[in-house]
């Protein structure tokens, strides 16, 4: 029995959506169990992964070109929080190497801060969740009758 190109692009979109909201579903178990909420500044990552869950929900559930335009704006703000969480493990690392050591060569100081307590690529998990369910916004349906209805009332116009 062979599918048809339109349901096999709907699972995929599906399994993409998933994905996401899974990646960041543990990640919230992640920082949970890593207890990173000492600062302020900490519980940005919660936010940024209850909101991705939220719209992922929203896109698979309710797609429409505002939830879908909602999702990118939302993924976009996941990528940004992701360079953050980056910034601020090397700021975190290059801090506590240079009080435990001053005056340590810049070679040492730059191989500690890359291999600091806080690991610098955990917050990529963030920019990883927000492209896959980017690409699942890709020719989304949603946005395809909405631009062809455009494309129609300017060809009537001219």
């Amino acid at each position: 029995m062979a599918m048809n190109d339109a349901t096999i692009v709907q699972r995929l979109r599906n399994f993409l959506l998933g994905l996401a909201g899974f990646i960041c579903a543990g990640t919230i178990v992640e920082l949970l169990l890593a207890k990173h909420f000492d600062k302020p500044m900490q519980i940005f990552p919660f936010v940024l992964c209850v909101a991705g869950i939220a719209v992922v929900v929203l896109a698979w559930r309710r797609p429409s070109r505002a939830v879908i335009q909602a999702l990118r704006g939302v993924m976009a703000l996941l990528v940004a929080g992701s360079l953050l969480g980056v910034y601020e493990h090397i700021e975190g690392n290059l801090e506590v190497v240079r009080e435990v050591q001053p005056s340590a060569a810049t070679s040492t100081v730059l191989l500690k801060t890359l291999t600091g307590a806080a690991p610098l690529l955990a917050p990529g998990i963030l920019a990883l969740a927000a492209m896959i369910a980017i690409s699942a916004t890709y020719y989304h349906p949603a946005l395809a009758r909405h631009n062809r209805a455009a494309l129609i009332s300017k060809e009537g116009q001219l």
